[in-house]
């Protein structure tokens, strides 16, 4: 088996071509051998210039290995252990190859090149043998950027008669991290070929989940990726896809069906549970049934990320004003990316504002709006940061409602593959339980005039509550005590009044660092 990677400088680059060395933690100048229990492994570089840099990983098979290491639901045929095309086809075993040898560059950490190795740089993978179509190659790595030519492979050039096999010579090119190219390929590697070298468990989640992290949630293949890279386990994939839907790079909050059957499923799992209305779509809907309580028009999305909210605002002709605002400008274009700004009806798209900021400084061009959103915020912002939040939402922007929505710490042993301390996130700086947050939301609404109720989000379980919980803010005293006015004041009239002390923020019982 064999993959290169192959830099290119630019033209206007500073740094030379052979710093991929860095990048993948390989010297450029020597051979490095690596043990793996299917066989072994060497990188190499057989092309090493200023200009252009190529990296060889090259995976031999030891067949006895192979055969210890093989996937408990194969079926045991004895002569199909040694005769198979595990020795040249880019299947599990060269995805774990690259998962071991290139444990580092996956991370994204380079402490000679950091900054290299969060850049976009030009990439050409090759993989010579792979055990795919070439629609299916494509449709995998082409909404990730990469420019695919996958060329299939004959089954014996001297006989054209006989046709083509099925695999195909692919070449994949783009300006991409390496840290991306090396994670697509460990998770799309098995995904293609459909099957694994080894027992898929519940720890096949988290590893799924892991590398995956920065691109998988926003594929629009994403439920056919899991499936196949899962092995069509129904607990597993509904468990990986709920999780999936917690990130708030998911451009579409519909992640309904775990099990559904696939074109290139050679036996699709049946469908073993009636569907389900996935969290994400629940927590939307329960966030736009608040404004709507509220009287809220005129719409904030604090921390949009990649507009799964936005969209369903958009769409509402009941929202007549929309602002989402990031921190990040990546996500922000990937919004307008996927929302079709570019492409919506003017009446359609003017309703809609996109604004890059951060949501622990005041913007004076967030006042006066009627609602405010934070869905699956707080729990990103570093606990000393949450005072500066609260200021910036409830002090100085002020909107006459405020729906905040986080994860409900207590659910996640309702999580079969989430390990126990373990966030749903790996960018969660904590996680609360429902009295945690209460504390924290009464502490906010005391001290800047609101009251506050709380409302369930998915299933409840009667001992655990609901895996969303979310709190309704309603303001009751304007921002020099006088009494509110209006849709919003009589909308929280009903709903009591917050403590006034003055607590801390955010005590530090409430909250968990981030593994």
């Amino acid at each position: 088996m064999l993959v290169t990677i192959t830099a290119t400088r630019p033209p206007d680059a500073e740094w030379p071509a052979t710093d991929l060395g860095y990048l993948l933690a390989k010297n450029p100048a020597s051979v490095q051998d690596f043990s793996h229990g299917f066989g072994r492994s060497r990188v190499f570089y057989p092309e090493a210039t200023e200009q252009r840099c190529t990296a060889a990983l090259y995976v031999e098979i030891d067949p006895i290995g192979l055969i210890k290491s093989r996937n408990l639901d194969s079926a045991d045929f004895s002569l199909s252990q040694y005769v198979n095309d595990r020795p040249y086809a880019a299947t599990s075993l060269l995805a774990g190859a690259i998962g071991q040898v290139f444990r580092t560059a996956i991370r994204g950490a380079s402490k000679d090149r950091p900054e290299l190795a969060a850049a976009e740089i030009p990439l050409t993978l090759h993989l010579p043998v792979v055990p795919a179509s070439a629609a299916l190659i494509t449709r995998l790595f082409e909404p990730l950027g990469w420019t695919v030519r996958a060329a299939p492979l004959p089954l014996d050039p001297a006989f054209a008669d006989w046709g083509d096999s099925r695999y195909c010579d692919v070449v994949l090119t783009g300006v991409r991290r390496v840290s991306d190219a090396l994670s697509q390929l460990y998770v799309l590697l098995p995904v293609l070929d459909g099957s694994k070298h080894y027992w898929i468990d519940p720890s096949e989640v988290e590893k799924l989940l892991r590398a995956g992290e920065a691109w998988l949630p926003g594929h629009p293949d994403r439920e056919l990726i899991t499936r196949r890279y899962l092995g069509r386990r129904p607990t597993l994939v509904r468990s990986a896809l709920a999780r999936l839907a917690e990130s708030d790079e998911v451009p579409e909050s519909e992640l309904d069906n775990a099990v559904a059957s696939e074109e290139e499923a050679d036996t699709p799992e049946p469908e073993t549970e009636t569907p389900h209305t996935s969290l994400a779509t629940l927590r939307c809907e329960a966030v736009i049934a608040a404004l709507k309580d509220v009287g809220g028009r005129r719409v904030l999305d604090l921390g949009c990320g990649g507009g799964a909210l936005l969209r369903l605002l958009l769409h509402d002709r009941y929202f007549t004003e929309i602002v989402g605002v990031d921190v990040s400008a990546r996500a922000l274009q990937y919004a307008a990316r996927t929302l079709h700004l570019d492409r919506q009806p003017a009446q359609l798209a003017e309703r809609l504002t996109l604004k890059q900021g951060a949501l622990t400084y005041t913007d004076a061009s967030l006042k006066g709006y009627d609602a405010a959103v934070l869905m699956e915020v707080i729990e990103h912002v570093d606990p000393p940061r949450l005072a500066s939040l609260e200021h910036a939402v409830f002090g100085a922007a002020r909107p006459g409602a405020v729906v905040v929505t986080t994860p409900n710490v207590e659910y996640n042993a309702r999580y079969e593959t989430l390990e126990a301390g373990r966030m749903r996130h790996r960018d969660h700086r904590f996680e609360w339980t429902r009295a945690e947050f209460a504390d924290w939301a009464s502490g906010v609404a005391g001290r800047r005039g609101y009251a506050v109720e709380y409302r369930t989000v998915g299933e409840v379980d009667a001992e655990l509550g609901s895996p969303t919980q979310l709190a309704l803010f309603t303001v009751i005293t304007g921002p020099t005590g006088e009494a509110g006015t209006g849709e919003h004041a009589g909308a929280a009239a009903g709903a009591g009044t917050a403590p006034t002390t003055e607590p801390t923020p955010t005590p530090t019982s409430a909250t968990k660092e981030a593994n």
